[in-house]
């Protein structure tokens, strides 16, 4: 079997509403050119911004609550609009009754506006689609965690078929932001810290969204995850190698291999100039170098930014001349500044033509998506099942692949009959299960009372279910609180019976509420409130503890390894991790996830990232070293594996590609995946190189006794690195391989890239494929 990561062939379907196929050619441009000449300047502008129709006390965005109110739809609208804002995943809607309103609006806009052209509707879509009774999947924190790039694609077309049926044309995912600082509250909204893995999951999240018709958008472009200290909004000092070599990968795969159709903007300044404003970055690199031809949309209230924080626009109307001129299409979530472009261009403060440019890019984007031929006389859906057995399936495959067993002492799998003690704040809250874009955390938190209006059993549920009557339970404290006064209870309930599950963790949620989600940040690693001490004190019982984390991000557990019997880590498993947690603890389902970011040894070694030059280990020079207490790409299994007959050849030109091989052997007693991983260190070069980098990967199942041999075809580009001119180039010299468990060493050979230092281009190949015989 090959594993290729192919573009999805044939044309995109047709969007809810039009019944056309994704047009091109000469003719649609003379189309959308010949629309463009006959619009006014105010219908120009009202393309180029979103509406959000909010209630009083939603805050589900940063700094919301500053911002005036945009009137009513109907009189924003009146010169057209060109992005309908969060249709369904603003408050808690019926989704049959909210579709038949969006088609009554989009054909008023047919009927009702000179020109007659529909709204481009985006919804969020991280970990599904972002509606009341929606299916919520794994945080892509787990599909990193899965290393499972075609399961990914799988759940992105199931969300991308919700979407599509609901009339939603464009979804805000995947984010593509490499972590750099575990401290930082958006990581559990992230993929890794490699930027390989982050790569290939997030275009393969791609291609499945598009797959279905419905517009990626990639985020946040770029440099959003190296802020300063890990703070949210902080100020970015990556310089130009770590910018090009390690954040920008990522974004360059899911455009070039992915064709991605939008790029939100980063909130960042780099070096002092915001993303929004910085045409090197939107225009030059994006556009010129990239060729990117789809539309560049405004992270939230990102353009008044400008203006409100970044102090480099004088007022709203500067900030919106400077992100247009950037290369910002379309602001988003409202016009607060780009609704100023009227009157800036009747001024002579700003070229029409820089409008006329933004506006070109989302006619063509509305002609791809047909929308300009869409009269939605159409009858919109009826009753629709966005949480199928369909998305169930997926959710619950990704879960059990994306479970980490990052200690295990022989307490697991756990044998049937045992008295089990579930204890934590984790064991019977829904919430635990999700991150903070999942619309339980985002939305329904601001609505008590309503129903989660889908299944959600918990991991208390889900253990009694695996386990039967034997199961006690204690909460013993709430997730971040300094009350201890629950320590009594849950320490007899774990003294009394044979083994204790604790259930520990975040709380997702946004701008301080929670744990971890955006503007969620820490200044340590520990867990959040007691729920150390309250394991210390269960593990003074004597009880074996079995320590489950649901976390966002990665906390600092070298306390844990060294004490409890098994550690099981969770990143936000869904709506299905509940079974999924408990299958590994009764040995139904054998774990098979990898950590995808490394576990930190202590908050004070951040920022840390396995992919650091020797120097950055902290092993020489200073007596903090910066060793983490699992690596990147750690995790266990119930079975064991054996790699054998590593084959790598001994030369491989600089222009050429490296072909490794490697014989793969189940040698434990039951089924199991192993995530076989390929990496490399370049040993001497015009620049300090990381002590390891991932070239590869590729997750195989195997059953008892058997073998299988993976190969490897890895371009030589893989090894790329911006010079000392920041050119990216391959260079000649030696090259350590390894294939292993983790980034730390295993099976190893060494080869010797041969020939001249060769520059790479966009043409260059980017991506490992696999082979399996």
């Amino acid at each position: 079997m090959t594993e290729v990561h192919a573009l999805v062939d044939g044309p995109v379907p047709a969007q809810a509403g039009s019944g056309h196929d994704r047009p091109d050619g000469p003719d649609a441009e003379a189309r959308v050119r010949e629309l463009l000449a006959r619009m006014t300047i105010e219908e120009k502008v009202a393309q180029l911004v979103g509406f959000w129709e909010k209630e009083d006390g939603e805050a589900v965005a940063p700094l919301q609550g500053e911002f005036a109110d945009s009137g009513r739809l109907e009189d924003f609208s009146r010169h057209g609009l060109g992005h309908l804002t969060r249709a369904y995943g603003t408050r808690p809607v019926d989704a049959a009754a909210r579709a038949a309103w969006l088609w009554k609006f989009q054909r008023d806009l047919v009927t009702g506006t000179r020109l007659g052209i529909p709204a481009i509707v985006h919804e969020e879509c991280l970990t599904g689609l972002s509606a009341w009774k929606a299916a919520t999947f794994p945080t892509p924190l787990a599909w990193g965690a899965a290393f499972d790039p075609d399961l990914v694609t799988e759940m992105a077309a199931a969300i991308g078929a919700s979407m599509r049926a609901l009339g939603i044309h464009q979804g805000l995912s995947p984010v593509l932001d490499v972590i750099r600082d575990p401290r930082w509250g958006r990581v559990d909204e992230c993929i890794a810290e490699d930027p390989y893995l982050v790569g290939t999951i997030g275009t393969s999240y791609v291609r499945g969204l598009q797959s279905q018709g419905v517009l990626a958008t990639l985020k946040h472009f770029a440099g959003y995850s190296a802020s300063r200290a890990g703070r949210n909004f902080g100020p970015v000092h990556a310089g130009p190698r770590e910018l090009a070599d390690v954040l920008l990968p990522p974004f360059e795969m899911a455009l070039l291999d992915g064709d991605a159709r939008s790029v939100m903007h980063s909130y960042a300044e780099i070096d002092g100039v915001p993303v929004a404003a910085d045409p090197t970055m939107l225009t030059d690199l994006l556009r010129d170098r990239w060729g990117f031809d789809g539309t560049v949309v405004a992270d939230y209230y990102g353009v008044a930014f400008l203006n409100l924080l970044h102090h480099v626009a004088a007022d709203n109307a500067d900030a919106a001349v400077q992100a247009l001129s950037a290369g910002l299409d379309i602001e988003l979530p409202t016009g607060d500044a780009y609704l100023t472009l009227t009157e800036s261009v009747r001024a002579g403060r700003v070229d029409e033509a820089l409008v006329d440019r933004a506006v070109l890019r989302v006619l063509r984007q509305k002609q791809e998506l047909g929308l300009l031929d869409a009269t939605f006389d159409d009858e919109p859906p009826g009753a629709i099942d966005l949480d199928s057995p369909e998305h169930r399936s997926i959710a619950r495959r990704l879960a059990e692949e994306s479970v980490v067993l990052v200690g295990n002492e022989g307490v697991l799998p756990l044998p049937a009959g045992r008295r089990v003690a579930v204890v934590g704040p984790n064991a019977d809250r829904q919430g635990a299960l999700f991150g903070c874009y999942s619309f339980l955390n985002h939305v329904l938190a601001h609505h008590p009372g309503v129903e989660t209006g889908f299944e959600v059993p918990t991991v208390l549920e889900a253990v009694r279910a695996e386990f039967g009557d034997s199961v006690t339970f204690a909460a013993g404290c709430e997730v971040d609180s300094a009350d201890r006064s629950g320590f009594d209870e849950a320490v007899a309930a774990a003294s009394a019976a044979d083994v204790a599950v604790l259930v520990m963790g975040d709380h997702a949620s946004l701008f301080g509420r929670g744990t971890v989600g955006e503007g969620c940040d820490r200044d340590d690693l520990e867990l959040p409130g007691v729920q150390r001490q309250l394991v210390e004190a269960v593990l003074d019982t004597g009880t074996p503890v079995v320590l489950v984390l649901l976390t966002g991000r990665p906390y600092a557990l070298g306390w844990a390894l060294t004490r409890c019997a098994a550690v099981v880590q969770t990143f936000f498993p869904g709506e299905e991790g509940a079974g999924a947690i408990a299958g590994v603890l009764s040995g139904r389902v054998n774990p098979s996830g990898r950590l995808p970011v490394s576990l930190p040894g202590s908050a004070g070694a951040q920022p840390y990232s396995y992919l650091h030059p020797e120097l950055g280990e902290g092993m020489n020079g200073t007596n903090l070293p910066a060793t983490p207490v699992a690596p990147f790409g750690h995790g266990l299994s119930f079975t064991t594996f054996a790699y054998t007959d590593l084959s790598v050849p001994a030369e491989v030109p600089t222009d050429g590609t490296l072909r490794v091989s490697v014989r793969v052997t189940n040698t434990g007693p039951v089924v199991g995946d192993d995530v076989v991983q390929l990496y490399g260190r370049d040993l001497v070069a015009s620049v300090t190189r990381p002590v390891a980098q991932l070239l590869g990967y590729r997750r195989v199942r195997l059953e008892p006794g058997a073998s299988v041999t993976v190969e490897l075809t890895v371009p030589t580009t893989r090894l790329a690195f911006s010079d000392r001119t920041l050119t990216r180039v391959v260079e000649p010299g030696e090259v350590d391989v390894w294939v292993g468990t983790s980034a730390r060493r295993d099976a190893q050979a060494r080869t010797t890239l041969t020939g001249d230092t060769v520059a790479i281009t966009t043409e260059s190949p980017r991506w490992t494929t696999t082979d399996l015989r």
